[in-house]
Formats: structure tokens, C-alpha cells, sequence
């Protein structure tokens, strides 16, 4: 399939207009990085992962986990299940991926984020167009600063003596609290969210799963709940 001007037009007004939302992402990136460097991974590693992976919540959470001693298995289980929201959000778009070629395809569902997707959504509420190319360039301006701020945030804690002595440990936690904060769409989310805090309360208090567990099982009933709902 040939590209057209109109394809890149697209992607060019998409990667501009999600621009101050990108810069936003930049600010977990680089707590990102700061804590993978505490977790002994170098800024290669960090700009691969953020390359090959490129789901900030479901990284933040595999390198917490890797942290903890959980193991690489429970670890990369704790990403997807955190992550599994995209199925739902890739299939509410669905029609901006039909008929595609493969490599376009695989590109698209690997850029589509929450940012990008809900841009693109917003922007054809308003009447403009906007398809796959657009999704396609959110999802590059997001990918650009995202490995930006990740790799910057290793080179910095590098530099750092002692990241704890500052509270640079406490990232994790703000970046989680953005990451939520971002997602909150409003009432309609309540109901799955309050799921998902029942499933977290109940398994650590009764001591039945581990950590790395409870997080598991509460991203799938939290899904499953939002996925029923819709």
C-alpha cells in the first residue's frame, strides 16, 4: 500500500496536537527511569524495553515487581494483566484498523495508548477527521518522549549518589498517581475501580495471594468488570 500526502498530514496533526499531553508522559518517564536504574538496568536496556514494550504502567509495574524478588515470569504476568485495558480500547476502535495491512496493523496497535486514543476520539466528536494516521502520529510524539525521558532518567540517577537520601523512591508512587489520575474518565469508572480495591484489600489481608498475585487478579476482575459494563 502506497502511503499518501494525506496519510502524512494526518500523522504530522497528530503527532502536534498531543504534544502537551506527551510532555505530561515525559514527567513518569523519567521517574521511570530513575527507579529502573535503582533496579540495576542500564539506559540501553531501559531504551529497549521502552522501544519493544512501550506500555508505561505495565514497565513501571514489571521493574517494581523485578524489585521486589518476584521473579521475570510474575513479573511480565503483572504488565500484561495490568495492561490488558488495551484490548478493549483497540477493539473500541476497530474500524480505524480494518482492511490494513499487516505491518500497519502491528505498528497501530503498538503505538494506540490511552493519550493518543482518547485524542483521536475527542477529535472526531468535533467533527475532524481523524484515523488511523492520526492515532499513528499521537502514538510516535508519545513513543519519542517517552524513551527520552525514560533513557534521561537513568543517566540522572546515575549520577545520584543515593536516590533514597533524596526520595527519589517515592517516584514510583507519583507516577502511579498520574498514570490513575489520567485514566479517571468519571462515575462510569467507579464501579470497576472499587472492584479492583475490594480484590487488592481482600487478597492482602487475608494473606491468600502474594503481592504480585493480588495485583494480577485485581487488573483481570477490574477489566472483566469494565468489559461486562461496556
Amino acid at each position: 500500500m502506497v502511503l499518501e500526502q494525506s496519510d502524512f498530514s494526518e500523522a504530522r496533526k497528530g503527532f502536534i496536537e498531543i504534544t502537551p499531553l506527551a510532555v505530561g508522559v515525559g514527567f513518569y518517564g523519567l521517574a521511570f527511569g530513575l527507579l529502573a536504574a535503582q533496579a540495576g538496568l542500564s539506559s540501553l536496556e531501559v531504551g529497549f524495553m521502552g522501544t519493544f514494550v512501550f506500555a508505561g504502567s505495565a514497565q513501571i509495574v514489571a521493574v517494581e515487581r523485578l524489585m521486589a524478588g518476584a521473579g521475570a515470569a510474575a513479573a511480565i504476568i503483572a504488565g500484561l494483566a495490568l495492561n490488558l485495558r488495551l484490548l478493549l480500547i483497540t477493539a473500541s476502535v476497530s474500524n480505524v484498523f480494518s482492511q490494513r495491512p499487516l505491518w500497519q496493523l502491528v505498528l497501530g496497535l503498538h503505538l494506540t495508548t490511552d493519550e493518543n486514543w482518547a485524542m483521536m476520539l475527542a477529535r472526531q466528536k468535533r467533527g475532524g477527521a481523524s484515523g488511523y494516521w492520526y492515532l499513528v502520529g499521537g502514538g510516535l510524539a508519545l513513543l519519542l518522549i517517552w524513551l527520552v525521558s525514560t533513557v534521561a532518567g537513568v543517566v540522572v540517577a546515575t549520577s545520584i549518589p543515593s536516590p533514597k537520601a533524596l526520595g527519589l523512591d517515592f517516584a514510583f508512587t507519583a507516577a502511579f498517581i498520574a498514570i490513575a489520575r489520567s485514566l479517571w474518565r468519571g462515575p462510569q469508572d467507579l464501579l470497576p475501580w472499587l472492584c479492583v480495591v475490594a480484590v487488592v484489600v481482600l487478597g492482602l489481608y487475608s494473606g491468600v495471594l502474594s503481592e504480585t498475585w493480588v495485583l494480577i487478579v485485581a487488573a483481570l476482575a477490574g477489566t472483566t468488570v469494565a468489559g461486562v459494563r461496556r
